[in-house]
Parts: C-alpha cells; sequence; structure tokens
C-alpha cells in the first residue's frame, strides 16, 4: 500500500475516534512528524511510513526532540 493511502486511511480513523489531526506538509523544521493529532490535552505526532519505509537520520533526531520535551511520537507502518 502507497503511503499517501494509507495516511488517508489512518487520519479517518484517528478522527473516527475522536482526534483532530493536522497533517503538517510544510514546517519550519524539516523532518517533522506527518501528523499532528489532539484529543483533549492529550497531544500527539504520528510519522506515516510505507511497509518497506524506514526512518531518515533527521526524523530520528527530530523524534527525540519531541520526545525530551514530552510529546508523544508514534512511527506508524500498514502492518501495524
Amino acid at each position: 500500500m502507497r503511503e499517501a493511502k494509507y495516511q488517508k486511511i489512518l487520519i479517518d480513523k484517528m478522527e473516527s475516534a475522536g482526534w483532530y489531526v493536522v497533517k503538517l506538509i510544510s514546517t519550519n523544521k524539516n523532518g517533522i512528524p506527518d501528523l499532528l493529532c489532539v484529543k483533549g490535552n492529550d497531544v500527539k505526532f504520528i510519522e506515516v511510513k510505507a511497509a518497506n519505509g524506514k526512518l531518515s537520520p533527521l526524523q530520528e533526531y527530530r523524534i527525540s526532540e519531541l520526545n525530551k520535551f514530552g510529546v508523544k511520537v508514534e512511527v506508524c507502518y500498514p502492518n501495524d
């Protein structure tokens, strides 16, 4: 499954579960995860990958950086 198709499925699933989901296209920080998800006081980012996709070093750095600020980050693959 292509990453874009899986991302749409994931957005629909999250919104059905009550999350407010924003697809981040352009930010001031390269490597930031694809989706920003908010539900009440719960905030998390989601990096969406194709089944055979892998994180770049910059994406790994950004995830680590967000975690240091106490922000949850998930990496989701179609087979999860």
